[in-house]
């Protein structure tokens, strides 16, 4: 019997009923639809005054990691960083995918945006993805200086898989004592394989990511690795403590596949004693402030988001009354 679902935010509903939505099961089906999973940064970059490098990163096993790094031209000292991982399921995607999220930030924070390229599954699998992801931030923080970054200020975040990703790297930092993160940022992420909540079972059948879509990912990052053996740097959700992770601000939409494994994530995160903010918007469903960037509900999203990071870097809090800065790291727990 089909579970059923809360119901969709309107506006959006009516926006998705022009998109051509289909799942994603099979290799040719992802052939067919990866071409539109990218888009040209430039038109994003038009009217901002950034400057743009392309810089490489190298891998574990010698692979190239490309990253792009996006400045303010008018920043004067050590700037904060977001360290910025795309989403796509780990199957689509390239580092200018949803990029405007984090190019907010560059504009009403003065943050620099680095976007990293990771391998996409099924050419590459198990940790290959996520080693691309740290090798990359590894770089960054070793050239922190020559690309005017404060190193105490460096952001990992990232949407959907991105978000994923970036939960599996941060924990990778934390257990090699890697670079120091000073917060994560997981909007909407893709963080368990196993698909056994009631919202992966609630959206199967047809939507912007359902089910079927998601088995499908995670099968081609996975191939046939058995469940006790996923290691949690892929699947975030299987890592046995979430103690010592910097401090996270976590969000999906109540109409999703991962709105409870999201929920699970930030419910360990406070059991294990840490520091983390939890968005739930009642009628989003996945990704929707990337899919429709001015609606309603997604201005109020990012407009949320962005007071959170800001609070979190101590920086002025954009269009607030007073724009008074709060020492890094005095966030409160939402949820």
């Amino acid at each position: 019997m089909d579970r059923p679902r809360p119901a969709v935010d309107p506006e959006l509903d009516e926006r998705l009923a022009a998109l051509p939505l289909a799942p994603v099961t099979s290799a040719d089906a992802l052939a067919r639809v990866r071409p539109f999973a990218s888009s040209p940064v430039e038109p994003l970059l038009a009217g901002r005054d950034v400057h743009r490098r392309e810089e490489t990163a190298t891998a574990a096993d010698g692979t190239p990691v490309p990253l792009t790094v996006l400045s303010p031209a008018d920043r004067t000292g050590p700037a904060p960083c977001v360290y910025w991982v795309h989403g796509g399921g780990m199957i689509m995607g390239d580092r200018f995918s949803q990029i405007d999220i984090p190019l907010e930030w560059l504009d009403q924070l003065g943050a620099v945006v680095v976007s990293v390229d990771h391998r996409l599954a099924p050419e590459a699998r198990g940790t290959t993805l996520v080693e691309d992801c740290y090798s990359g931030l590894t770089w960054v923080a070793a050239h922190a200086a020559e690309l005017g970054i404060d190193p105490a200020a460096v952001v990992v975040a990232g949407t959907s898989a991105g978000g994923g990703l970036a939960a599996g790297t941060t924990l990778m930092a934390r257990d090699r004592s890697g670079p120091p993160i000073a917060a994560q940022v997981l909007i909407c992420p893709m963080l368990d394989h196993r698909s056994s909540t009631v919202s992966s079972h609630q959206y199967a059948g047809g939507g912007v990511w359902p089910r079927e879509t998601n088995e499908f990912a995670w099968r081609s990052v996975l191939g046939d690795t058995r469940d006790a053996d996923v290691p949690a740097y892929v699947s975030p959700a299987r890592a046995g403590d979430l103690a010592g992770l910097p401090t996270t601000y976590l969000d999906a939409g109540t109409a999703e596949v991962f709105r409870d494994e999201v929920v699970a994530y930030a419910t360990r995160i406070w059991a294990a004693g840490g520091q983390a903010e939890l968005h739930l918007w009642a009628g989003g469903v996945h990704g929707f402030d990337a899919l429709f960037s001015d609606a309603a509900l997604s201005v109020e999203a990012r407009r949320t988001r962005t007071g959170w990071l800001a609070r979190a870097l101590g920086a002025p809090v954009p269009g607030s009354a007073s724009a008074v800065a709060v020492p890094r790291g005095a966030v409160a727990a939402a949820g």
